[in-house]
């Protein structure tokens, strides 16, 4: 499985990005998609997840009510739109695949795509 990330970018605070990631390969082992990030001098964390089929989704309680995770209209792609961001939300993000059910944390993510970078700054 391969994962290609992209949309990320700077943004002033209170505004939007939205991050997609695109899975080619043998994605029929795929279960869950879901969206991890790290920031300078922390420890990287879970965003977002959702189950192959489209629901249900899990999110982190900093990102509840601001984030969706969802399935593009485009094959096997899965999209991270992010409003109303905040100077905290800066990190690299990461897209990642699970051959689990559920899965929330890192250690049950089998495939990773590169990160991008998203900004939020004045």
């Amino acid at each position: 499985v391969q994962l290609q990330a992209s949309g990320g970018g700077l943004v002033q605070p209170g505004g939007s990005l939205r991050l997609s990631c695109a899975a080619s390969g043998r994605t029929s082992v795929i279960n869950t998609m879901g969206w991890f990030r790290q920031a300078p001098g922390k420890e990287r964390e879970f965003v977002a997840a959702i189950a192959w089929r489209g629901s249900p989704r899990y999110y982190a309680d900093s990102v509840r009510g601001r984030f969706t995770i969802s399935r593009a209209s485009a094959k096997d792609t899965f999209s991270l739109q992010m409003d109303s961001l905040k100077p905290e939300d800066t990190a690299v993000y990461y897209c990642a695949a699970s051959t689990y059910s559920y899965a929330r944390h890192g250690n049950k993510y089998d495939f990773w795509g590169q990160g991008t970078q998203v900004t939020v700054s004045s």
